[in-house]
């Protein structure tokens, strides 16, 4: 049981942090299907800066490596949704067609670099980033073995993300412009609030987010091979089943999370193990998506202005 739980962490906060920065995307009216790019291109350049300096030996703290690392991959998420936010914003076209351009070349674009760079498609760097236990929080029974033995700092950080995310959002007199430019993008202008400046600002903080996430993803299996195996489109999912609420997504997270964990780690569990053939498993997390999608879409709303290219002359 606690095997299970704490690698469904491993699976769940990256699918949290990407699916948040979904989320601020799309509360300002910016539909973002280019996570799964964003989340590629993140992942890249940080393994890229992690070997570097490893090979270098520039960080004695294996801790402060990665949060550099982390912000990293967070800027490079931030300058890739440029394009999106440009594409979206300025020249209004079809967002859709944006994500997916998006998406299309970040995994070319990673191979290629990766194969240029090393000499090799599949980039391996030192997993040292793994806390085998957190002091007196790890002794705490249950929870201690689930969440402060054999982890990763970025388990809390994806939490503080949550709850920040959460605050910012319900809280802020941003959070309440980038709602109003998601669903009614008029009335927000008639009062003078800047509907692309909010805009571009919720599609950075989503690139940012989804960089980070890729980075987060690629670190327990100490490699990357360019691509995040489709990861992107179940935060997607992620976002849509939790209805655009942060306390939902975390919930929805945590299931698709359990869902990947069964697909990746089924021979470790006895009872599964040879039940069913391995193909079987790895298609469990997306026919779940399916599945669930079938049957709560229709009880889930976007935001009413999502996908729509905002034109002041359409009042």
């Amino acid at each position: 049981m606690y095997f299970v739980l704490q690698r469904t962490m491993f699976f769940t906060i990256p699918l949290l942090i990407v699916a948040l920065g979904g989320l601020f995307s799309e509360k300002s009216g910016i539909v973002n299907i280019a996570l799964e790019g964003k989340m590629v291109l993140g992942a890249f350049t940080g393994v890229m800066f992690m070997r570097a300096m490893q090979a270098n030996e520039t960080f004695a703290s294996p801790t402060a490596l990665l949060l550099v690392t982390l912000l990293i991959a967070a800027a490079t998420g931030l300058v890739t949704s440029l394009f999106h936010a440009f594409a979206a914003v300025n020249l209004k076209a079809n967002q859709i067609i944006s994500g997916v351009a998006i998406n299309m070349f970040a995994p070319a674009f990673a191979i290629y670099a990766s194969i240029y760079m090393t000499g090799n498609q599949n980039v391996f760097f030192a997993n040292v980033f793994m806390i085998s236990s957190v002091p007196v929080a790890g002794n705490i029974p249950i929870i201690g073995s689930i969440l402060f033995q054999d982890a990763y700092v970025t388990t809390y950080l994806g939490l503080l993300i949550l709850a920040v995310a959460t605050f910012v959002l319900y809280k802020t007199k941003f959070g309440l412009r980038l709602r109003a430019c998601g669903e009614h993008p008029h009335a927000a202008d008639s009062v003078g609030i800047s509907v692309a400046k909010i805009r571009y600002s919720g599609v950075l903080i989503s690139g940012a987010l989804a960089g980070m996430g890729g980075l987060i993803w690629a670190i327990p299996s100490s490699l990357f091979a360019g691509a995040v195996n489709g990861y992107g489109f179940l935060a997607l999912a992620v976002l849509i089943f939790g209805a655009w609420k942060p306390q939902r997504i975390l919930l929805a997270a945590l299931f698709f999370g359990f869902m990947q964990t069964i697909a990746a780690a089924h021979t470790a569990i006895d009872f599964l193990a040879g039940a069913a053939p391995a193909q079987f498993y790895r298609m469990l997390p997306f026919v779940a998506t399916l599945i669930i999608l079938a049957f709560t879409s229709k009880n889930t709303m976007a935001p009413k202005a999502a996908g729509q290219p905002y034109d002041k002359g359409g009042r």
